[in-house]
Parts: structure tokens; C-alpha cells; sequence
């Protein structure tokens, strides 16, 4: 496997691709005018969203591979392992490179709401697949950036540039929400196998020995990165992943509660609990009753 290139600055990434750097901290590159390059696995020091107009390969995202298609976007965000394998041959990329330094967003709408944008934690093979008058709309978008970055900075610029990566990431929500509802069977597979999932830890040994099942493992044991696993749970169901979590958690609850030969601190432990009280706590704010209550007949 070959090893892991970093890069720091946008202008680093410019230099990489045989463009100009118009802007210190936000480009727009068109793939079919960069050089030819090798394969490379690599991590940024900014944000990166590539619009792919040719089939790459095998591309790693972490430690997972993805047949990275046509008209597909990838998101990246500073810090992740993302590229392709190196086979030793020169390729000529295809398709739109928007990079932008996270200096650039500091103090903006943009800055503020860039945690909502969780699909930059996307796993790759999370991709987002366009149809093409959605292509259209995101390559609009990626020109007017560009526009900008070619005009002398002013006092209007960051503003600008900012505002419409904003827009172009609001369109890539949009598409995300259409494509699970597109993906229905998928998902409602997913939800199928959320709910067996949390059936066979509870009946385990796993809550004495690892405690109550997290989002991510659930996400894990799935294959979903926890973002997408996250948000797709939200859109199929109108409630988080963690509220399905404690859900089930109660109603696992309430069945062992009339055990009489357990004790609520016995339940709370084969629950996954560390501490009783915390068991209490959460079960009087779900049902209003403490466990005991619970317990006793009218």
C-alpha cells in the first residue's frame, strides 16, 4: 500500500494538480485541465469535495474501498485518509475539485453551520450519486466560486465565496435527503437489521461486558459510518439513533422489572448499566415511574 502524502495548504494541492493558486485559501479546479498524475492515498488540512466525471478505481476512505463511479461526490474532511491505490501508471483526472481551508470560513454562516454538513464524515462508500440536472446545479455553483476567486480580493470576497460554498453544500443536503428516499428498500433493510442488532445485544453477554451499546458500534456493526447511519435513521423515522437506542433499552426494561427474582440493580448491571441509579434515573424520566414503582401491582 503506498504511503500517505499530507497536505497542508490549498496552494499545496494546486501545485500538485499544475494550477494556478488564485486564492490562498479556496480553490476550483477543473480536473480535465490539471496534469496528469499517479495515484496517491493522502490527507488534507482542508475541506475537500470532488465531483468525479471518471471512474477512479478502488478508492480508500479510511480503511474501507469504494468503486468510486461516475458523477459521484465525495466529501472530505481535514484530517481523513482518502485517495487511491498507486498502480504505477500516470491518469488523467475528470470532473471538479472544490478545496477551502477552514481559515477561510472562520467567523462566517458558513463556519458556524459546518457541523451540519455531516456527510463530510461520510464514509465513501456513502457516496452522493447525482442524476444530471443535480450535476448541473452543484458544476453552476462550483463556477460562480471560481468567478469569485478570479476577481481582485475586496471587502466583498470572503463573503461571496463563502456564501455560495454554503449553497453548494445546502444542494448536497438535498440530494442526500432524496437519495435515502430513493434507497427506501435499502434503508428500511438497515432499520431491520438496527432492530435485530439491538435485540441479540441485549439477549447477550455484551451489556455485563461492554456496557450499553454506543451509535457508532451500532453504525459499526453495520458497515455506516455514524453520521450517515445517523442521519439515515432520522430520515426513515423521525428520531435519532441514541432515542431508538434508550427505546429498546426500556422496553428490555420493563420485561426483566417483573423478573421478581431480580433486583432492579440486577436488571440495571444485565442492562449495561455501571451504576443502578443511572438505570433509575433514565427509567423514571421514560416512563415516569421509578423501576420499583413499576414493579408493584396496583
Amino acid at each position: 500500500m503506498n504511503p500517505i502524502e499530507h497536505f497542508e495548504h490549498v496552494f499545496e494541492y494546486n501545485e500538485l494538480m499544475g494550477v494556478e493558486t488564485l486564492h490562498p485559501l479556496v480553490s476550483v479546479i477543473d480536473l480535465s485541465q490539471a496534469r496528469m498524475i499517479r495515484r496517491y492515498r493522502h490527507t488534507f488540512g482542508f475541506y475537500a469535495l470532488f465531483l468525479k466525471d471518471v471512474k477512479c478505481g478502488n478508492m480508500i476512505y479510511g480503511r474501507q474501498y469504494y468503486d468510486y463511479q461516475e458523477g459521484t461526490i465525495v466529501s472530505i474532511a481535514p484530517g481523513q485518509v482518502a485517495g487511491v491505490e498507486d498502480n504505477g501508471e500516470l491518469f488523467q483526472p475528470k470532473g471538479w475539485a472544490l478545496v477551502f481551508h477552514p481559515d477561510l470560513i472562520r467567523g462566517t454562516s458558513l463556519g458556524r453551520n459546518m457541523r451540519n454538513y455531516s456527510f463530510f464524515s461520510y464514509e465513501a462508500y456513502e457516496a452522493l450519486h447525482l442524476s444530471e440536472q443535480a450535476r448541473e446545479i452543484v458544476i453552476d455553483c462550483l463556477h460562480k466560486i471560481r468567478t469569485e476567486t478570479e476577481h481582485a480580493v475586496d471587502k466583498h470576497t470572503q463573503r461571496l465565496i463563502t456564501a455560495n460554498i454554503e449553497l453548494l453544500l445546502d444542494y448536497c443536503v438535498r440530494f442526500y435527503e432524496r437519495q435515502f428516499i430513493t434507497r427506501g428498500c435499502v434503508n428500511s433493510d438497515v432499520l431491520i437489521r438496527f432492530e435485530r442488532l439491538l435485540d441479540d445485544y441485549f439477549a447477550s453477554e455484551k451489556p455485563r461486558t461492554e456496557g450499553l451499546p454506543s451509535v457508532k458500534y451500532c453504525a459499526g456493526q453495520l458497515h455506516l459510518s455514524a453520521n450517515y447511519f445517523g442521519d439515515l435513521i432520522k430520515k426513515e423515522t423521525g428520531r435519532t439513533a441514541q432515542e431508538h437506542i434508550q427505546s429498546k433499552l426500556i422496553d428490555m426494561a420493563k420485561e426483566r422489572i417483573f423478573d421478581a427474582r431480580k433486583s432492579v440493580s440486577e436488571v440495571a448491571y444485565e442492562l449495561g448499566f455501571k451504576y443502578p441509579q443511572h438505570f433509575s434515573r433514565l427509567f423514571k424520566k421514560a416512563t415516569g415511574l421509578t423501576p420499583k414503582e413499576y414493579r408493584k401491582p396496583d
